[in-house]
């Protein structure tokens, strides 16, 4: 039996997921929660197998969840409505053992859980793509690259995407003056000497995406 909790921010949602689970016999939704924070107590309390859980919720994320049972038995797939790449990377970063589209077939869902539940990782195809885009602009990016360290463009696309230093050092496990660091580092190899010029280096190497793509 594989156990399942439910973590979505969304009453219709939660309810439509769990009344599908429940029609699979080899599937038990031990619990439903509203938010991050709830989710990551229940996870510790119930030990599900699987934490399906969204990806843009209250109080803490369903990356923060990620973040918090990465060094457990539990698996962690995200649900999202947006297929966006950084998303998508840094869940991989911390161990997602998958990540899946809020508008794929039910069928598909129950054949993410029983796929995670077996050890691999399932991804739907669109966030597969996306996957595959990014590493291509990746390996293109890494030639116009000024020299940069693979850590150096970790630190470069966070930035870019938005994220502070203190969210940057803790996706990377890195303290935050070493962060600071750099971002220093960034922008006297690059020669830049702001924050929206790193974004557009990163834009231009294809490292991030912008939202009018």
């Amino acid at each position: 039996m594989i156990r399942v909790l439910l973590a979505d921010d969304h009453q219709l949602v939660r309810e439509g997921l769990q009344a599908r689970l429940e029609r699979q016999s080899n599937i038990d939704v031990v619990g439903t929660v509203s938010n991050g924070k709830a989710a990551i107590d229940e996870a510790q309390r119930l030990s599900p197998d699987i934490v399906l859980c969204d990806v843009n919720m209250p109080e803490l994320s369903g990356i923060d969840v990620l973040s918090a049972l990465k060094n457990s038995d539990i698996s962690v797939v995200l649900v999202s409505m947006h297929d966006n790449t950084e998303y998508i990377v840094n869940a991989m970063r911390l161990g997602a053992k998958g990540y899946i589209l809020k508008d794929v077939p039910s069928q598909e869902l129950i054949t993410a859980i029983e796929t995670v539940y077996q050890g691999n990782a399932y991804f739907s195809a669109a966030v597969s793509q996306r996957l595959f885009d990014s590493m291509n602009q990746l390996k293109q990016g890494h030639q116009d690259s000024q020299g940069l360290t693979q850590r150096e463009r970790d630190v470069l696309t966070l930035i870019a995407a938005g994220e502070c230093n203190k969210n940057v050092a803790r996706q990377l496990n890195i303290s935050v003056r070493t962060v600071e660091t750099h971002r220093l580092r960034l922008k006297k190899k690059l020669g830049l000497n702001s924050t929206a010029g790193l974004v557009k280096y990163a834009l231009s190497q294809g490292l991030i995406h912008s939202e009018e793509e």
